[in-house]
């Protein structure tokens, strides 16, 4: 991931300056510590995005589309300092705006007033400079700050400390050249340590072009037709750097979507490590569990040998004597072997025989018990299976939301803002022929699949023994498709599911009508009669 540079910013600034002169300041909305919203009215409505965090530092007017992507969410109680920003900015009218030379700041100067109705005139200084970012209000004419979105002491710099009623100041300035006035050799690898305005990304496009001295004034002047491109993990207001690059119609529009992917990532990293976290534990413990309940249906395989016993002892009632520790009868089970059965020498023959006929229930009423405690945690752990691998598949933000709105309602995390964000699910189509075939990339999304949109007639695909989406086949009262669109939805099921790279996999297929759901049975679990399986 590349950061913002001077001449990015600069070529942001020389496309939109005329949109901010004279337009006004109509909402303003902090979502996070690190990010703020401003509703600016010129000409039209944009919404002017400003992001200080030190990974994805940036200025651009965001689109719908990336507004979802940066997973943007506004908070019911505005911080502090969005609050000191509506006092002073809020409805103001916009004046100008500067990029100071060589400075990653974007400066937006306002006419406001103050509780005595006397004009002042304010600026909102956007520094952009990594883990220094930051977003100042300081008036313009005594150069007092009113508030800082981080307020810098002492402790942390010793040159340049930002807080209200302090005064404001540029950073400092390094031991630099302006490149404009070198008309030296030129050397690549010190371009970002000896002249303003370079980053170490600009450096290397410019070596690796083999770029000019004169060509590169011309870049630091943005006098070369500006070109916004993105070249996968790159971008530069120059598309001739690149080789076959994506082209921008604005630098605006190739900052929006080079940093809201970034974004998207980061947060789609961050929210399936904490899916991981969530289910691993709880898959782990309930291995654990069947590992213990099957350790202990083992040792309840005495069950059947109690009603033996106890079989055996009325059968030869009359031929031992009570009260002794131990008889010795025919097995008639065991080709007539003779078999040794321990008493208890306080009791009867038959309160023996009642003995092990009481000892026989309570193991076979154990048994049927951890039978059922074993089946539950199997399929529980099958289960969490899924959801682990609905994780690292899901590709949209979205869908991890979905799967962490289904871990909450699960009790597994608290709940958190994810309603909205989970209301529509959007589930993936594909056109096979004149058919649609639907796509659950998890469990939310599979059972909407299986309870709303499918019908009796539609067919069920899915792989068997492995996690995987459920495929929905729908037939529309259409005639019976034929086996090669039968084939190529458990193409899809096999390509959709954990045994994506095996070699092959088994998909089975049935008519919805020939699926059920059991009551209380996990999100998106069904089971299935009727079916018929091809190897893929």
């Amino acid at each position: 991931m590349i950061t913002l540079d001077y001449l990015t910013l600069k070529a942001f600034f020389e496309e939109n300056k005329e949109f901010f002169n004279g337009a006004r300041l109509q909402k303003i909305q902090q979502p996070t510590r690190r990010d703020f919203v401003l509703s600016i009215r010129g000409l039209e409505t944009r919404k002017l995005y400003i992001n200080i965090d030190p990974q994805v530092y940036h200025i651009c007017f965001l689109s719908d589309k990336t507004y979802e992507k940066r997973n943007i969410t506004i908070p019911q109680k505005p911080p502090m300092f969005c609050m000191l920003l509506r006092k002073y900015l809020e409805g103001f009218r916009i004046t100008g705006v500067n990029v100071p030379p060589y400075e990653r700041i974007f400066e937006i100067y306002f006419e406001s007033y103050n509780e005595l109705n006397e004009k002042i005139e304010l600026c909102l200084a956007i520094e952009l400079m990594g883990k220094y970012s930051n977003v100042i209000l300081y008036n313009r004419t005594t150069k007092t700050i009113i508030g800082c979105a981080h307020n810098v002491g002492s402790e942390k710099s010793r040159e340049r400390e930002l807080a209200g009623t302090m005064p404001y100041v540029y950073p400092q300035k390094q031991n630099k050249s302006d490149i404009l006035r070198y008309f030296g050799e030129l050397h690549y690898d010190c371009l970002n340590d000896d002249f303003f305005g370079f980053s170490k990304a600009f450096q290397e496009h410019l070596k690796r072009n083999n770029i000019s001295l004169d060509k590169i004034k011309d870049y630091m002047e943005l006098k070369s037709s500006v070109s916004p491109a993105i070249s996968g993990k790159e971008y530069s207001i120059f598309s001739e750097l690149f080789e076959n690059p994506d082209i921008y119609p604005s630098v605006n529009e190739m900052i929006d979507e080079y940093f809201s992917s970034c974004q998207e990532n980061i947060i789609k990293r961050a929210l399936r490590l904490k899916l991981e976290n969530i289910i691993y534990p709880q898959q782990k413990k309930e291995k654990l569990l069947a590992e213990k309940l099957s350790e202990q249906l083992k040792k309840k395989t005495n069950a059947s040998r109690y009603k033996k016993y106890a079989d055996l002892i009325l059968a030869n009632l009359y031929n031992n004597e009570d009260y002794t520790s131990s008889i010795t009868v025919i097995d008639w089970e065991n080709d007539e072997n003779n078999i040794k059965i321990p008493l208890d020498k306080k009791l009867t023959l038959k309160e023996n025989s009642k003995k092990y006929y009481e000892m026989y229930s309570k193991s076979k009423t154990a048994i049927e018990r951890l039978n059922m405690l074993f089946e539950q945690a199997t399929l529980q752990t099958e289960y969490l299976s899924g959801i682990l691998y609905s994780i690292k598949t899901a590709e949209p933000l979205s869908e991890l939301f979905e799967i962490l709105s289904e871990c909450e309602d699960l009790g597994l995390c608290k709940p958190q803002e994810t309603k909205k964000k989970t209301k529509d699910i959007n589930l993936t189509t594909v056109k096979i022929d004149e058919y649609t075939v639907y796509i659950g990339k998890n469990n939310k999304q599979n059972d909407l699949i299986v309870s709303k949109i499918s019908s009796p007639e539609d067919i069920w695909f899915h792989t068997q023994n492995c996690p995987g989406s459920h495929v929905l086949l729908k037939t529309e009262n259409k005639e019976t498709p034929d086996d090669k669109i039968i084939l190529e939805c458990c193409k899809l099921a096999k390509q959709y599911s954990s045994a994506s790279n095996d070699t092959k996999a088994g998909v089975i297929y049935t008519k919805r009508k020939y699926l059920k759901k059991p009551p209380k049975a996990n999100l998106g679990y069904v089971t299935y009669k009727n079916e018929q399986e091809i190897i893929v």
